[in-house]
């Protein structure tokens, strides 16, 4: 899906206040999270790549938490949606 933001997917499909933003840059996939309920999120956090997102799970996991925040970057989806973009 598209708006005037980008290209996103909702990483919580059953909640669409929930958007998830992708972008390729630099050959990289980058990744960017809006909550409607939350707008700091996207004011405070800028684009993510997955070696970012991949090393604050690390420190989540180091820290006992039981939280994965990898599950809501989707590489695969993000792939997906750039690629589809392009037709």
């Amino acid at each position: 899906m598209q708006d005037k933001d980008g290209i996103f997917y909702y990483p919580y499909p059953e909640n669409k206040r929930i958007r998830m933003y992708v972008r390729e840059q630099d050959g990289n996939v980058e990744f960017r999270l809006n909550n409607v309920d939350h707008p700091e999120i996207w004011e405070r956090h800028g684009w993510l790549d997955m070696d970012i997102i991949k090393r604050s799970a690390k420190m989540y996991e180091e820290r006992g938490s039981k939280v994965d925040p990898t599950k809501i970057y989707d590489l695969e989806t993000a792939r997906y949606l750039l690629k589809e973009s392009k037709k």
